[in-house]
């Protein structure tokens, strides 16, 4: 028996997926550079320093920008899922023969 899945709803939704991560970026690197500012807030005690890198390294973490996750898991994730489309899915779900590729 096929196996019947739309590999372009799958790429709708990664899409849909990505444009929020997007939206969402922005906001998280401007929390990002006020985590950064307020490391510079005089006598800060380390144990609250610590939190500020934390907060930095959870954006960086998520949607890249940082020297260790210059991508993001967020973004890495949906690129993992549309490279597991299989070649050509997209084209023959869209002409009706996705039945013949699985």
């Amino acid at each position: 028996m096929p196996i019947r899945w739309s590999a372009v709803r799958v790429s709708e939704a990664l899409d849909m997926i990505e444009g929020y991560v997007q939206q969402a970026a922005e906001p998280m690197e401007q929390a990002k550079v006020v985590a950064q500012a307020a490391l510079e807030i005089p006598n800060l005690p380390q144990y609250i320093s610590d939190c500020f890198y934390r907060l930095i390294g959870g954006v960086e973490l998520a949607i890249g920008g940082g020297r260790m996750e210059q991508v993001g898991r967020l973004r890495a994730t949906i690129e993992a899922a549309r490279e597991r489309i299989p070649a050509g899915a997209i084209e023959a779900d869209h002409t009706g023969k996705i039945e013949r590729m699985f």
